[in-house]
């Protein structure tokens, strides 16, 4: 199976992993494979969303190198 390449994607991968385990009539080592993709498509996940809070922080730096979260707030 491809990667998903977009972070809503990726949610929309891992939610029917999520529907898939919760099934009855799914085997042991397909739930393991299943659970296996998903831990991978979490990790996936946390790294993008690491990486946009990384941007953000970026974006937001003063010339002083503070990170001014006002403007964030509004």
């Amino acid at each position: 199976m491809p990667q998903p390449t977009d972070f809503g994607a990726v949610l929309e991968r891992l939610e029917k992993i999520v529907r898939q385990l919760e099934s009855e009539d799914l085997d042991l080592d397909g739930a393991l494979k299943l659970f296996e993709e998903g831990v991978e498509r979490l990790r996936e996940a946390r790294d993008r969303l690491a990486a946009a809070e990384l941007k953000v922080k970026q974006v937001l730096t003063d010339q002083a190198g503070r990170v001014r979260l006002d403007d964030v707030d509004g």
